[in-house]
């Protein structure tokens, strides 16, 4: 945080909106974490408030609502018992699955961060297999290694967090299940929306403003826009790789970096002093599939 207040100011999910109408006059970074792990809460969020640093948590409503573990949590929690190899093997003795050479290529482009195997396993989880068929794999072997009600107190926010966050303006919605909204159908994704906006209209008085799409790539977050604004979002965030010059295009195909590509991370791609002059603009947005480029 120390680094990133070299290249920019802070700002929070209010500033930002207000962004909406108008272009960017300086350097600014906004602080995002997904998944309302109850970890960002005690150990990050202390450092941020010291600092007097914004920053909007995302959470996932069935977590709270239906106090369920996230898919995604029970992927990474199976691989803390398990090695991706041999995940990949069990998968292997139910399943016809296959990856192209192409969809290797886009695993591990976009999981770059992890190993080969682990980048496969990801990508054909989240992107190949329908939930039902994610579910049906992982739910049994799950339920052989934990315990569901126990693991969701542990993992999430409390209460008492969320209303802290919610009072600070620091909440927003990473769908209701962390399900890739661009892959689901209409039906499917208006459910997911309906049931996370509830969640936050009937717990708060009020509808979350922004979204975090879960997964955020080109193909979970695209061609949505419209039934996401539909239900009240103005802010839609996904993971590509680049720096917003302005908000007016498409408020709702935000780009965002990964912390492992900010100065001090794995693969610091930028440093401080050019973090603003060498990111690329973001692109996503001009997909003909996007609500400012509709079919």
């Amino acid at each position: 945080m120390e680094e990133l207040s070299k290249a920019g100011n802070f700002i929070s999910q209010k500033d930002l909106l207000e962004f909406r109408s108008k272009k960017f006059d300086e350097n600014y970074i906004l602080i995002t974490f997904d998944d309302g792990l109850k970890e960002q809460y005690e150990l990050a969020k202390p450092i941020l408030d010291a600092m007097g640093i914004p920053f909007i948590f995302f959470i996932n409503t069935a977590n709270f609502d239906e106090k369920k573990v996230s898919l995604v949590h029970k992927i990474h929690l199976l691989r803390s018992r398990l090695s991706s190899g041999e995940i990949l093997m069990e998968l292997s003795k139910i399943s016809l699955f296959e990856l192209t050479p192409r969809e290797k290529a886009l695993a591990v482009f976009h999981y770059n961060y992890d190993e080969e195997q682990t980048a496969l396993l990801k990508y054909l989880l989240n992107f190949i297999m329908s939930l039902p068929q994610q579910q049906e794999f992982i739910n049994p072997l799950f339920e052989q290694l934990f315990e569901e009600s126990s693991l969701n107190s542990e993992l999430y926010f409390n209460e008492e967090m969320l209303q802290v966050l919610n009072d600070q303006d620091a909440l927003g919605s990473h769908s209701h299940n962390h399900v890739p909204l661009g892959n689901i159908s209409s039906e499917e994704l208006q459910k997911e929306l309906k049931q996370s906006q509830d969640f936050f209209s009937q717990k708060f008085g009020k509808p979350a403003m922004s979204l975090s799409y879960p997964y955020g790539s080109l193909e979970a977050s695209s061609a949505i826009q419209e039934q996401v604004s539909a239900h009240g979002f103005k802010l839609g965030f996904t993971m590509e790789r680049a720096m917003n010059q302005s908000l007016k295009e498409d408020s709702l195909m935000l780009s965002r970096f990964d912390c492992n590509d900010m100065p001090l991370g794995k693969n610091e791609l930028l440093k401080v002093g050019k973090l603003f002059q060498e990111s690329q603009l973001r692109n996503w947005y001009k997909n003909e599939n996007s609500i400012t480029h509709k079919r």
